[in-house]
């Protein structure tokens, strides 16, 4: 389940602010759905996302008779890289590096010179001088891996209350990493791993010269469109090249994925290594529950809405495709993703599985007098907690009114402008850095927008004030005021025509006068002022109830470290892990999925789907030369496990050979981000020959072609 199209993990972030607090009732009884009473957990339902730090050398061994040596886990290693929110490898000894069209998105944009449309038409350099270096990008390797555990523990033990343990073991963490990046000059942060049972510090060397070297047409990379997106089988060449420079010329490494133009084949041994964003797999019942009947409810409602005022935006203005498609993407991708996470929660034969693991777990605590007495309570505690911030779940939400995708700039700015007013009024010592004398004309220019779009704003606004509506009902005179008696739909147009914060220069004018701020009657202002301190309050009870549960959730990891060690992958964190498997077609929709689809089954979606722009090729593609083969591999499925961020880790044989590149998981393998289970759970990947083939036939692309086969820049 590698979350498509990103945009990925910023977008998810956006939806994961409040992401525990619920229903507890059946929980802690354990009861499972009628027929699925003797359904046992498996030994990898919480997966295969292998850290650098505790490699199952052991595991390997017995299951492949493969036992890597550390040199080789070293070169997978620094072979691995991370983009911004996607993973990376390098690929050749002069800094060539792979990844997916989709991660580089935001590249193309950054690059696209006027009159042209790289995402609609591809980009490829046939020179080094052509290679464009890309703006405010960076590529991240991975160097140092230093266990910090006794650190972070000595830290949180020492507090006298829940909220103080939190609170040191958060000064401790900063504290760490301030020390490590000033020693090393990294990239430094502190990885929590087993819910808090092990600490690592990781330390990047981050590459700022990167330069686009390849990238297709979306129409081929996307191909299929939001249909396919999280299917399969899939016909996708979704990949891209950049290079990494240093001292303005190609990085010269040794470590790097060597190029196998043959790619994989059924039954084949692979590994993914790459950065999976993130999991719950170690979740308790109570707060999977909650992702259930609150969260992920919550995030699907949302998340429509916002692939609906998009899409119709684009349907009315396609001109705007190039600026707005990405965001689309975006948000029709994440609504697919989690529809399926919630599918999975509500699937009693998982569900049935957690539950066992979940027993099992806490039998084992209690039958250990010691253990029993410093972890027995913690699933009630938690179960509990859930309970109390369910209280405030929605109206916390409803009151978060700017940072977060699904708030329109009309309470954003007037929020911004509020608390502007409030901090100039304080001694330049007291305000918070952003509203420093130093800084303040910098922070005056930037709030108001540079780039608005009224028709998006407005019905943004119009489901602000419907989720409003719903989380306060009508016992909030502000929200009463704001609506005066309308639906939320007249009431936005109402607001809009009465408001003078989306107004740049009535903005400026209130910047220049802060006083007039806090007398304001505009309504958006005067909506800000009047819930201020009930927002805060609010949040300030969710947020202290969240540090209790912190507090519990870290006795949770020393409980998990303490029975399992590191025989189990802890949950994913966006950082650096290796996953194994198999190259293994499935059964689906009552028949089979081939392990690997060609360019026959291309080109087949292509005509039967005639006229349909989602498999429309591009005009390079329609009519491809004599010497292309449509019998050369395309896509392939293999047992690995991923998620989210593994967009763009490659896929190595036993020899550190690059045999594939994953873009994307199955509709079956969404439920991942909870339980692993490989019988239907797929990780999707481009295969190396299809990608050959695709360089040398389609684009003749052979300055690119040779170098991946020979590993080096052609002379």
């Amino acid at each position: 389940m590698i979350q498509r199209k990103k945009t990925n993990l910023v977008i998810l972030l956006l939806f994961s602010v409040l992401m525990i607090g619920c229903s507890a009732t059946q929980e802690l009884t354990y009861q499972k759905q009628p027929g699925y009473e003797n359904v046992k957990a498996s030994q990898f339902d919480n997966g295969k996302m292998w850290t650098f730090d505790y490699p199952p050398i052991d595991y390997f061994k017995k299951e492949y008779g493969f036992e890597p040596t550390a040199e080789w886990l070293e070169n997978a290693r620094l072979g691995a890289l991370r983009l911004p929110g996607c993973s990376a490898s390098f690929i050749s000894e002069d800094g060539l590096v792979m990844t997916n069209h989709h991660c580089i998105r935001s590249a193309l944009d950054r690059v696209n010179l006027e009159g042209e449309n790289l995402p609609e038409n591809g980009f490829f350099a046939r020179t080094l001088e052509e290679e464009r270096k890309i703006p405010n990008y960076y590529v991240d390797q991975l160097v140092l891996i230093e266990d910090v555990t006794d650190q972070v523990k000595a830290a949180f033990e020492s507090g006298k209350t829940d909220e103080e343990k939190v609170q040191k073991r958060q000064a401790k963490i900063s504290e760490l990493e301030k020390e490590y990046s000033k020693r090393t000059g990294l990239i430094c942060n502190v990885v929590t791993f087993f819910n808090g049972g092990k600490y690592s510090i990781y330390g990047y060397k981050r590459y700022n010269d990167v330069r686009l070297v390849f990238a297709p047409e979306t129409q081929v990379a996307y191909f299929g469109g939001d249909y396919d997106n999280f299917t399969y089988p899939r016909y996708d060449i979704d990949f891209a090249f950049l290079r990494v420079y240093e001292n303005d010329k190609p990085l010269k490494t040794k470590n790097y994925f060597k190029w196998n133009p043959d790619g994989a084949k059924e039954g084949d041994v692979i590994f993914v290594i790459g950065n999976p964003g993130r999991t719950n797999r170690l979740y308790t019942i109570s707060q999977l529950n909650f992702l259930k009947d609150y969260s992920y409810p919550y995030t699907l409602d949302l998340l429509n809405n916002l692939t609906i005022i998009y899409s119709d935006f684009l349907k009315k203005y396609p001109d705007k495709k190039l600026k707005y498609q990405s965001t689309l993407f975006g948000f029709s991708n994440s609504l697919k993703a989690f529809t399926g996470y919630l599918g999975g929660l509500k699937d009693p034969y998982l569900m049935a599985k957690k539950i066992d693991f979940e027993k099992n777990f806490r039998n084992i605590i209690n039958s250990n007098t010691n253990w029993k007495k410093k972890y027995g309570s913690i699933w009630t505690d938690l179960a509990e907690f859930q309970k109390e911030k369910a209280k405030y779940f929605y109206k916390v939400n409803a009151l978060s009114l700017r940072g977060r995708a699904g708030k329109s700039l009309y309470f954003q700015i007037a929020s911004d402008l509020v608390e502007f007013a409030e901090q100039v009024k304080l001694p330049d010592e007291k305000r918070a850095p952003r509203f420093k004398d130093s800084v303040l004309a910098n922070t005056k220019e930037k709030l108001f927008p540079s780039d608005i779009e009224p028709e998006i704003q407005l019905v943004t606004l119009e489901i602000q004030l419907e989720e409003l509506s719903k989380a306060f009902v009508k016992d909030l005179k502000a929200l009463n005021d704001l609506l005066a008696g309308m639906s939320p739909k007249l009431a936005a147009k109402n607001l809009d025509a009465n408001t003078i914060v989306m107004n740049k220069e009535k903005v400026a004018q209130l910047l220049d006068n802060p006083s007039e701020i806090l007398t304001s009657n505009d309504p958006f202002i005067k909506f800000v002022r009047e819930t201020r301190s009930l927002a805060q309050d609010l949040t300030k009870k969710y947020q202290d109830i969240q540090q209790k549960e912190q507090a519990k959730v870290q006795l949770l990891g020393y409980a998990i470290y303490d029975v399992y060690g590191t025989s189990l992958p802890p949950d994913a964190t966006f950082t650096l892990r290796i996953s194994d498997g198999v190259v293994k077609g499935y059964e689906y929709n009552g028949t089979i999925a081939p392990p690997i689809t060609t360019f026959y089954g291309m080109y087949d979606r292509y005509y039967s789907f005639k006229g349909y722009a989602d498999w429309d090729l591009p005009e390079l593609w329609r009519n491809p030369p004599k010497e292309f083969d449509l019998n050369v591999p395309l896509n392939f499925v293999s047992t690995a496990d991923i998620i989210g961020g593994n967009s763009g880790s490659p896929l190595v044989n036993i020899k550190l050979e690059v045999v594939g590149l994953a873009f994307d998981g199955n509709i079956e393998s969404l439920p991942g981000n909870f339980i692993f289970d490989d019988t239907k759970n797929r990780t999707v990947a481009v295969h190396t020959a299809g990608i050959t083939e695709s360089l040398q036939d389609i684009y003749k692309a052979i300055r690119l072609v040779e170098e991946l086969i020979n590993g080096r820049i052609p002379q």
